[in-house]
């Protein structure tokens, strides 16, 4: 059974208003709330509580408050059942309790989320510098043809490398899984070994994979990454080495900051997902971030708003060893494959 706690007050009440734990199941009838905390949840792995603060006039009948105003919250997340890391799926259920000044009402709602466990698989690859596009097309053809020669793969997107990169990268392969197990029957694959060898070593001279699972929502398009949304935009990958002193509370401290961004960007941001890196042939990075973007211009509002810099340079800056960001566009896939 899983169970959360929340405490949520306006920063200039002068004490607290309320704190609770609970483990029952219930609709959502808070829209903005439901939003909030679903992100928050997903990007939140640690026990400990997590203080957040936004501007209480975004959020419902809070509109008409201050521009000053703000709304904090302390959150956080456990899991009590031994066997719940084995299932894919899980529902978490909490009541969020606001108290305004005295131009609102006390508002109550309970709120229920329902999130799957995925796990993503990101390939950086280093192609040599000669590579013709016939080539290219060949190396990405085949790769983007794995996903129909084994089980478990639930999306795809792989393309070059927008923007030159410290580390220089050329391309990128993003796969999303059901579980680990169908990772790891992907690794040893006998038709992706030999796509491997003969289409993608050939023209490379490097890679790295990157693996960690996620959540999203309980939903057939956002699990499979499919519908209007998702056939086009820019995948952004945001690979993170934090120190080791930073691992644990201080790195989701940070992956929460940054998901509070991804929830109000909705009008630039598709799908985000993060977690904790366990590929077996790669410890270079200890985290890895997939954000899908709608647009290359809301990839460029994003990454250039002062917003994106100030959590960089505040949450993540301080405790990280080294990072890696790059991204590719995502265009709708042609009839012809091959």
């Amino acid at each position: 059974m899983a169970f959360v706690f929340l405490f949520v007050s306006l920063i200039d009440s002068p004490k607290p208003l309320y704190l609770f734990t609970v483990s029952q199941f219930a609709p959502s009838t808070l829209n903005s709330f439901n939003q909030f905390c679903k992100s928050i949840l997903r990007s939140i792995t640690v026990s400990a509580s997590i203080r957040i603060s936004f501007p209480a006039y975004h959020w419902n009948r809070f509109k008409s408050a201050r521009k000053n105003q703000r709304i904090t919250v302390l959150c956080g997340m456990g899991e009590r059942s031994s066997n719940l890391g084995s299932e894919r799926k899980r529902s978490l259920s909490f009541i969020v309790v606001t108290l305004s000044s005295s131009e609102f009402p006390l508002l109550t709602t309970t709120v229920s989320i329902s999130c799957r466990k995925i796990v993503e698989h990101v390939c950086l690859l280093k192609a040599k510098q000669d590579l013709s596009e016939e080539e290219e097309n060949d190396m990405l053809d085949y790769l983007y043809t794995t996903q129909y020669q084994m089980g478990g793969v639930v999306a795809i997107s792989l393309g070059r490398v927008s923007a030159p990169n410290p580390a220089r990268y050329t391309h990128a392969l993003f796969m999303r899984f059901q579980k680990k197990e169908n990772l790891e029957k992907f690794y040893t694959n006998p038709f992706y070994l030999k796509v491997l060898k003969d289409h993608v070593m050939t023209y490379c001279h490097g890679l790295i994979n990157v693996d960690y699972e996620s959540e999203v929502a309980d939903e057939m398009l956002s699990i499979f990454r499919k519908g209007e949304e998702f056939n086009h935009g820019v995948e952004f990958v945001l690979l993170i080495s934090f120190n080791e002193d930073a691992l644990g509370y201080p790195a989701d401290c940070a992956l929460a900051s940054l998901a509070l961004m991804m929830l109000e960007s909705p009008s630039l941001i598709v799908q985000f997902t993060q977690g904790l890196n366990f590929s077996p042939s790669s410890k270079e990075y200890t985290h890895g971030v997939v954000i899908r973007f709608r647009s290359v211009e809301a990839f460029e509002i994003f990454t250039n708003s002062k917003e994106y810099k100030d959590v960089w340079l505040s949450k993540f800056q301080p405790i990280v060893h080294k990072s890696l960001s790059l991204h590719f566009s995502v265009d709708p896939v042609g009839t012809e494959i091959m």
